[in-house]
């Protein structure tokens, strides 16, 4: 069950084959007018949409603006569900916000593309240009950077203002793109692949206020906890990692360029820093939750010593592994005197903003199907990640491009936007990009949750050497950044 191995993937790449054919053959039999038919429902309405998404959050809302402003989709009827209230943001927060996801340049060029950077880069992001990551095991570092210190590596933004900002746009896409707020559902009906006498062609969303509507296709964008997912019964390969993140607002002892995004691994857990502002940067610290509900408990003078030493502390260390990681370090400058990135120190912390420390539970979670007959996963949906590599917020946008994309073609050729042709594609180009950042993250949680010697030293080699290799390290950033 901790493993997606090869042998799992081929079986669910099998039997996606088999239900593929089925459905396919099954929607090339003769009944196109029968498809076409709109189903009236009891209480005489006749309310069909060609797509509703389910779930109005950061990937849910960047769906509905990227179908919105599609050309080719001009003229569907879209609707949005989000069972909470609608997110206003008439000024700029005083205080920031302790949910902030990394965006990379690839999303950032996406929510440019669907209108909404502009309205977050109107309210507040901050960019950074650095990423240094350390082991606290051993002296050995990885600093990522670009070439081009004008170019930004990411973009922290908070969630509260990106979310408003892509609601923000939707308000000017409301010819194309209706929302509705406080929309709970309750009950989802699905259409069988092939149709029978008594089987309804389209899926039925019945919501708390007893309204029900139908779609031609039901996007689930409603979280790791998915509806959408849990009713169609698809499978999920998912576990705790019995880590909880405790994440704060930080007030930097001194104003700073603040630019750079720091990441040390400790034996219990990745403690990360990442800029706000010139004077504050966002903790996410992953940790056992017992340590994590310690720090909650902490004052704040004891909380914040406790940040400081994580960051700065050599406790972890052994000789042993100095001695050797600085004979590896050596050996490695003799053959690339010029390469290298030299070390930074981050800042220090002198306190946090006040009621800015929570914790959540972690874990991983992949969806075996991304697809069924007239539904589509996308987001948490989907896959959900460790947050240690920032890429939860841009593996969702990526599902939102690809299936816009899809659905765009599908509809200048004239297609059934719920057909599973294009519906299983993008479900193929979606899994071979996630599954590889999955697999990675998991992999690089693994590797740094022991402080065992051999596996200390292996990773203090692997990091030293990949610093000393300018090209290994624009193809993880190149990885990393679309």
């Amino acid at each position: 069950m901790h493993t997606l191995s090869r042998a799992t993937l081929s079986l669910n790449g099998l039997g996606r084959c088999l239900i593929a054919e089925k459905y396919v053959s099954a929607i090339k039999i003769p009944n196109r007018g029968f498809v076409c038919a709109e189903h009236r429902d009891e209480s005489g309405k006749n309310e069909v949409y060609d797509v509703i998404i389910s779930g109005g959050g950061l990937v849910g809302s960047a769906m509905a603006c990227s179908l919105g402003m599609d050309p080719n989709l001009e003229g569907k009827k879209i609707l949005l569900l989000e069972a909470g209230n609608k997110k206003v943001m008439d000024k700029v927060p005083n205080t920031y916000s302790t949910r902030v996801s990394s965006i990379s340049p690839g999303s950032a060029s996406f929510l440019t593309g669907i209108g909404a950077w502009h309205h977050i880069t109107q309210m507040r992001c901050k960019p950074y240009k650095k990423m240094q990551v350390w082991d606290a095991c051993s002296d050995a570092l990885i600093t990522f950077d670009k070439d081009n210190l004008e170019d930004e590596m990411a973009y922290i933004v908070e969630n509260d203002i990106a979310v408003a900002a892509l609601t923000k746009q939707l308000d000017s896409l409301s010819d194309n793109v209706r929302v509705q707020y406080r929309s709970k559902v309750v009950k989802y009906a699905w259409p069988m692949p092939h149709q029978a006498a008594d089987s309804i062609p389209w899926v039925k969303v019945t919501l708390a206020s007893g309204e029900t509507v139908q779609t031609k296709l039901l996007i689930g964008a409603d979280g790791p906890n998915s509806m959408v997912r849990r009713a169609l019964g698809i499978p999920t390969v998912q576990w705790n990692y019995d880590q909880s993140a405790v994440v704060a607002v930080l007030n930097l002892s001194e104003p700073t360029e603040n630019n750079v995004a720091w990441q040390r691994f400790l034996p219990t857990g990745p403690i990360a820093m990442l800029p706000l502002s010139d004077t504050e940067s966002s903790l996410v610290w992953s940790t056992s939750h017992r340590l994590a509900e310690e720090l909650l408990e902490l004052d704040e003078e004891s909380f914040v010593d406790a940040i400081n030493s994580a960051f700065w502390s050599n406790e972890n260390q052994s000789e042993l592994i100095e001695t050797a990681g600085s004979l590896f370090r050596s050996a490695l400058s003799v053959l690339m005197p010029s390469a290298g990135s030299p070390r930074q120190l981050p800042p220090s912390v002198a306190g946090i903003s006040p009621k800015s420390r929570v914790m959540f539970p972690l874990g991983i979670g992949h969806a075996s199907e991304y697809i069924r007959h007239r539904v589509a996963l996308i987001g948490d949906a989907a896959h959900r990640v460790h947050p240690l590599a920032g890429q939860g917020a841009n593996l969702g946008f990526g599902d939102v491009a690809c299936l816009t994309k899809l659905l765009s073609q599908a509809a200048f050729d004239g297609k059934d936007l719920g057909a599973i042709q294009h519906l299983l594609e993008y479900e193929t180009e979606r899994q071979r990009k996630n599954l590889p950042m999955m697999a990675a993250i998991d992999l690089m949680k693994r590797l740094y949750s022991t402080n065992a010697a051999p596996v200390v030293l292996l990773r203090t080699f692997g990091l030293q050497a990949t610093n000393m290799i300018p090209t290994l390290k624009e193809q993880i950033m190149s990885f990393a950044s679309k």
